[in-house]
């Protein structure tokens, strides 16, 4: 799909002045010791940086991944993709294929002209993982780590181990080509009977996303709904401070939007499943992040 595992700088020493999505994925692989002797098969789906992908995109990958997975001679699915929305992709494609055979993104922190690139380590370290015998569902594999599509989140900008996975963990752990498993490997998803609705969408509900803080007001959700609703909100995932507490301005615009018949889900800005507390003013949505919820309630709403 692109992002920085396959980009380009004009200089070796630059690590951060690149063009995403320039290198094809065949020469991302190419002369990796670890593959040799491998049957791999290529295909560019996309070519850009993961912070531009569009629904167009995601639907090309799904279907792609959704053929490679009934095939027979597919042992596994390996994707490239570019870090800024990796936890998303994996979301969607968790959500959505609930995949009984394993479907390994990978990524780098470093373009691929760097000094030192973490891709082609990153790389092996997917293949091995897609190789392990009972290996399943679908993970994000870097700096050695495998991370559940449901728990896996970016926490850092620049350092070339910026994912975590919260309380849970990672799921495994990739030591010299040898896969340590300490956990169970993803499962099944409640959203797999609406792959066919989403794939055949021109476009999704409207769901905004909005951030409690100090000085929140009212205006914030006021101005998306203007004009009784013009720009058609259908639902709103809000990110509280600490423990998803709102600011009082902040939730007594949502439960106006509530009551206009606008779905409102709550997070923290943590990004951490919450602690359930008994006057709680909105649900979440199976302790997700911000940025996932957004995305299991616009396949709730999808269906209507």
């Amino acid at each position: 799909m692109g992002g920085t595992i396959a980009g380009r700088a004009e200089r070796a020493d630059d690590n951060v002045g690149y063009r995403a999505g320039q290198v094809p994925v065949e020469d991302l692989a190419a002369g990796l010791p670890a593959l040799a002797g491998l049957h791999l098969r290529f295909e560019q789906v996309a070519q850009i940086n993961s912070k531009d992908m569009r629904l167009a995109d995601l639907q090309r990958l799904l279907k792609r991944v959704q053929d490679c997975l009934v095939d027979p001679e597919v042992q596994g699915v390996l994707i490239t993709h570019g870090t800024d929305t990796i936890e998303e992709t994996a979301y969607l494609l968790q959500t959505l294929l609930a995949p009984t055979k394993p479907v390994v993104l990978t990524c780098a922190m470093r373009p691929a002209t760097a000094v030192s690139p973490d891709g082609p380590q990153n790389l092996c370290d997917a293949v091995a993982v897609a190789r392990c015998p009972g290996a399943k569902g679908v993970v994000v594999v870097c700096a050695g780590r495998v991370h559940s599509a449901t728990d896996v989140a970016k926490v850092h900008p620049y350092r070339t181990d910026p994912f975590a996975s919260g309380d849970a963990g990672a799921v495994a752990q990739v030591e010299e080509g040898q896969v340590r498993v300490f956990r169970p490997w993803p499962g099944e998803s409640a959203h797999t009977a609406r792959l066919v609705t989403f794939l055949a969408a021109k476009d999704l509900p409207r769901v905004a996303w909005v951030d409690s803080h100090s000085g929140a007001q009212a205006w914030e959700v006021d101005v998306l709904l203007a004009n009784g609703n013009a720009a058609g909100v259908r639902g709103i995932v809000v990110a509280g401070t600490g423990n998803a507490s709102l600011h009082n301005d902040l939730e007594e615009s949502l439960k106006r939007a509530e009551t206009a018949g606008v779905r409102v889900v709550l997070g923290t800005r943590s990004g951490l499943p919450m602690v359930p507390y008994a006057t709680q003013p909105f649900p979440q949505l199976d302790g997700l992040s911000p940025a996932k919820a957004r995305w299991a309630l616009t396949l709730d709403l999808l269906d209507g």
